[in-house]
């Protein structure tokens, strides 16, 4: 029985019933798996530069090595991950990933590590994780029916989470266990996501294969600028998480501020995963069915407001319940932003579209990483997260002027 049938024949409360399909069952195993590995690598990369360097700047030009190949790819990996199976694209990315850990291992290995090995390491590795991105989302609407597709985003997101919660954590303790630990447990999850992304059966529809035009590459940006629902939501994502994201600087927090170790860098985080988690199984249970815009927006200035009360803490479980916050506000925002991407998207449009929605995703996150560094490098640690909470607030407001489409939006799928 099809996905389709079995929704029309069990009605609207088996909805979530799609996620219990053996491709969809990979999908989410190997998206827990990928997404833990990468939490771990961060942590054990961010403690490994830091205790090396002691610098902001150099914690910032991680981020910066993982952005550059998502910006130089970017328009290229859409169209492979629209004239290719997307399964078969994610098993070889996740497969390459792997191999780059166990590169990153042996380096972290020498005393002392070779930071420049490490930067390049982390281009290959972003290279890989620019053509995984866009293929592992646009895959999400090929094995689940449409109505379903906000429900199953909330159980993805939360996947994602628990997986964030458990990555830095894991990250943080297998690091004191032995500085290679964390790199020989995130290799090993990398080639088992290559695995099941690889044994997922359920293919998209079949499409033509036009000649391949130079057009086809930016095919994804006119559509997106078409669109300004679309455009308003993820150029909003770009623009608070890249003025608001201070998870880059939490080695200098849990050092400087909180006297924390490695350990405690792990948990601080987990905490955002750990609001994220909540929230998002929450909206897979409860989904966003009216006001999406307006709860988008409420969302994002929430998170920037959380943000400011991390730069101004200097309490430990202070910090946990901003961290918390910060999570729950961004996964209303996710949840909302890639549920209207991948709806308001036609299939053969997908992979370019989730590209460019990638780079902005990779703009917000290791390019956000990179300013983090820099503005702490020029103003200090606290002043830094400060400025981006404040801009954060600030974007979220002018984009509720100047996208009032999105900011009106009512139901999250339209009919």
């Amino acid at each position: 029985m099809s996905y389709a049938t079995k929704e029309e024949t069990t009605g609207g409360s088996s909805r979530l019933s799609a996620a219990l399909q053996r491709d969809v069952l990979f999908y989410m195993v190997g998206r827990f798996l990928w997404v833990s590995a990468v939490q771990i690598l961060n942590v054990a990369v961010g403690w490994l530069i830091y205790d090396v360097t002691r610098s902001a700047l150099a914690l910032g030009m991680v981020g910066l090595a993982a952005f550059t190949p998502k910006l130089v790819l970017s328009l290229v990996s859409g169209v492979v991950a629209d004239r290719f199976e997307r399964r078969v694209i994610c098993g070889i990315a996740f497969f390459v990933m792997g191999v780059v850990t166990l590169g990153l291992l042996v380096v972290a290995s020498t005393t002392p590590a070779v930071t420049g090995a490490v930067y390049a390491l982390f281009i290959l590795f972003g290279t890989a994780r620019g053509f995984a991105s866009p293929a592992a989302q646009a895959m999400v609407a090929n094995l689940v029916p449409r109505d379903a597709l906000s429900r199953v985003m909330g159980v993805s997101s939360s996947i994602s989470q628990m997986a964030s919660i458990i990555g830095p954590a894991l990250g943080g303790l297998l690091y004191v266990a032995g500085t290679w630990a964390p790199f020989a447990v995130a290799a090993a999850a990398f080639l088992l996501a290559s695995l099941l992304n690889l044994l997922i059966s359920k293919r998209p529809p079949s499409r033509g294969k036009s000649r391949l035009r130079l057009s086809d590459a930016f095919e994804g940006l006119h559509f997106i600028r078409r669109k300004p629902v679309i455009m308003g939501a993820i150029s909003l994502d770009l623009f608070t998480v890249l003025l608001g994201g201070a998870t880059a600087l939490l080695p200098m927090v849990a050092s400087e501020i909180l006297h924390l170790g490695p350990l405690g860098l792990g948990v601080l985080r987990s905490m955002p995963a750990v609001g994220a988690m909540m929230v998002g199984l929450t909206l897979a249970y409860r989904p966003v069915e009216q006001r999406a815009g307006h709860k988008l927006f409420l969302a994002t200035t929430t998170f920037g407001l959380a943000t400011i009360v991390l730069a101004l803490s200097q309490d430990f479980y202070l910090s946990l319940g901003a961290l918390w916050l910060i999570g729950a506000s961004d996964v209303i925002s996710v949840v909302i932003r890639q549920t209207l991407v991948q709806s308001d998207t036609p299939d053969e449009m997908r992979g370019r579209v989730a590209a460019v929605n990638s780079l902005f995703v990779g703009a917000s996150n290791e390019l956000g990483e990179f300013e983090s560094g820099v503005t702490a490098a020029a103003f200090g640690l606290v002043p830094a997260i400060l400025i981006g909470g404040l801009g954060t607030v600030a974007v979220s407001i002018i984009w509720a002027s100047i996208f009032p489409q999105l900011r009106r939006r009512d139901h999250l799928i339209e009919p």
